[in-house]
């Protein structure tokens, strides 16, 4: 008689429900993460106004208000699937990203550690849908009248994930990381209105405005005056914002903006390339305040790093660094702050781009398309911001 073995799998594929709770860790770790998450909806949406209601600092309730383009009702419930997501369709897309959300991770990871109730509707839809889902799981879903865009409420966040909701702190802290994050919204999109309410109080409302004047709204006339701008632009890459004056600095952190084609990022290489713009204008210690926007071609930079989306890749780093390192030099010059000089060394490497010998410069999508060498998993070699080309050369 033969003896029949059976194979016994220790290898399985876990329950929706649980890959979800483990993606929530990564994607929703506080309440600041989860609001941060909606409103970046919100704004892919196209919305105009948009409202954040909180209660507990987020821990009982985060209701985001939008006035976008709704989501109709064939793709609300998808919109709580894993890796579904009407902001790309295939690799090129993932190449080129121009929203704020694209990984189709948020709204299931949110769902899947609180209870949610989420109200949309499109403008070719007479009515609204509305769908209440409780850990990951739908429990009711009708239609209803409501206008056009969504209402989302996350309620109870983390009340099946007793430890996460454990380690949350006091409610102030939670509350000043969620200031933190907003204020990133209000100076990357000051032509859109937020409205932000905390327990019953209304803690700020932005008028739709330019960035002048968002900023005299976000930190008041007096640091307002302390800054200076900057602006500058090199081969397709324009840097353009704000910074502080060196004798209007703080000895603590805080208030440091950077944002990539309108993304809030975290960059620890730029950051560092504007402190040593300011050389020794400042003190070790003290801590400038900036608000700075670059754009450039999002085919030049990697968005696609980590799950909250603020960490990101540029093709080269290294010439980004002193652009930036530079245009701050450049606008203390412009502003007399510091005499002609001193400003030698940012003029040596600004030459270097100028026009010399007959040389044009032809900016880095024309290198991209010429010489294929972007962003390539096999050429560890970076990409210039500019590159010249003889005009023998392209003759031939």
């Amino acid at each position: 008689m033969e003896k029949v073995t059976q194979d016994i799998h220790k290898i399985h594929i876990l329950p929706v429900s649980l890959s979800n709770k483990i993606a929530a860790g990564e994607v929703v770790e506080r309440p600041a993460s989860a609001v941060k998450e909606l409103i970046e909806n919100a704004i892919d949406a196209g919305a105009t106004e948009i409202t954040l209601v909180l209660k507990q600092s987020g821990k009982d309730l985060i209701q985001v208000i939008d006035n976008g383009q709704g989501i109709g009702r064939a793709d609300l419930s998808l919109a709580f699937k894993r890796h579904a997501t009407s902001k790309i369709t295939n690799d090129e897309d993932l190449e080129q990203i121009v929203t704020l959300g694209f990984r189709g991770e948020a709204l299931p990871s949110i769902a899947s550690v609180s209870r949610v109730e989420i109200t949309s509707r499109v403008a070719d839809e007479p009515v609204a849908s509305r769908l209440i889902i409780e850990a990951g799981k739908l429990v009711k879903s009708d239609r209803l009248a409501a206008p056009v865009g969504t209402n989302i409420k996350i309620k109870n966040l983390f009340f099946n994930t007793p430890a996460r909701r454990n380690f949350l702190r006091a409610d102030s802290t939670e509350l000043q990381q969620i200031i933190a994050i907003i204020k990133r919204f209000f100076l990357s999109c000051p032509d859109i209105e937020f409205k932000v309410v905390h327990n019953d109080d209304e803690l700020f409302h932005l008028r739709s405005a330019n960035i002048d004047e968002r900023l005299k709204d976000v930190f008041g006339e007096e640091q307002r005056q302390a800054l200076i701008p900057v602006h500058d632009k090199l081969g397709g890459i324009e840097l353009s914002g704000f910074i502080s004056k060196p004798d209007k600095v703080r000895r603590v952190r805080g208030n440091q903006f950077l944002f990539l084609n309108g993304r809030p990022i975290q960059h620890k290489s730029l950051q560092h390339a504007i402190m040593q713009g300011y050389a020794n204008l400042i003190q070790p210690g003290d801590f400038p305040l900036y608000c700075i926007f670059i754009e450039l071609d999002p085919r030049l930079v990697d968005v696609n790093v980590h799950p909250s989306k603020m960490e990101v890749r540029f093709s080269n780093e290294r010439s980004l660094y002193h652009f930036f390192m530079t245009t701050i030099r450049k606008a203390f010059h412009d502003q007399k702050i510091i005499p002609r000089m001193d400003s030698r060394g940012s003029e040596a490497f600004l030459a270097k781009f100028s026009d010399q010998a007959g040389r044009e410069p032809v900016d880095v999508v024309s290198e991209l398309k010429n010489r294929r060498r972007f962003m390539s998993g096999n050429n560890q070699q970076q990409l210039s911001l500019v590159y010249f080309q003889n005009d023998r050369e392209s003759e031939n």
